[in-house]
């Protein structure tokens, strides 16, 4: 019997997708001995509602898929095929969709920081394993975060990334990987029109 592929979930706008997030997701693949990475690209973030910034889906999803190129990297907007909005629905539907997949889900420690005002964020680390990313400014945030708090006590070490998909969960790990300062509000700064000629 063969084992089951193993994926892990970035979430995010990808307003639009840079270099960052693929060198994240690529390292992500080695230390956690991932088959692959699935980029999913939000129709809208329930945090983000209001910004004027935010390009279009079609967008963000092509800049996704560029920037995804030549990688073990799924670029997607599954989240508008499975009609959800929040995360904790996403992961359920994509459990019960895929019984074959064993899933981690990847996020920056700037979400982190923030991870206590995502819908039933506690339902979501006790269904799936959850692997932090070091982001150069968030170290601190993160770490006093009122979500981390409570990971506290179900912290995994690094050295023990490669059996994730043993973990009863909760379960948190922190990665560092080489800092990346590359940012998408950055890339935005530089080229605010990079969705009108890049679609």
């Amino acid at each position: 019997m063969s084992r089951p592929r193993y994926v892990g979930l970035l979430g995010g706008s990808f307003n639009p997708a840079h270099k960052g997030h693929r060198g994240i997701s690529l390292n992500a693949i080695r230390a956690l001995k991932l088959d692959e990475v699935w980029w999913m690209v939000s129709p809208g973030n329930p945090l983000k509602e209001g910004a004027t910034d935010m390009a279009p889906l079609a967008a963000r999803l092509a800049s996704a898929r560029r920037m995804a190129r030549r990688a073990p990297i799924r670029a997607s907007a599954i989240e508008t095929r499975l009609g959800t909005r929040y995360t904790v629905d996403t992961i359920r539907k994509l459990i019960r969709r895929y019984p074959d997949i064993r899933f981690i889900w990847l996020m920056g420690s700037d979400n982190l920081a923030q991870f206590h005002r995502w819908r039933d964020w506690r339902t979501i680390a006790r269904a799936i394993p959850i692997a932090v990313v070091a982001r150069p400014g968030y170290t601190t945030s993160a770490q006093s975060a009122p979500a981390m708090g409570w990971f506290r006590r179900f912290e995994r070490r690094p050295d023990q990334a490669t059996n994730w998909m043993t973990w009863r969960r909760p379960a948190l790990v922190l990665l560092r990987f080489r800092p990346d300062p590359i940012s998408a509000t950055g890339v935005r700064a530089r080229d605010p029109d990079w969705h009108v000629r890049k679609v």
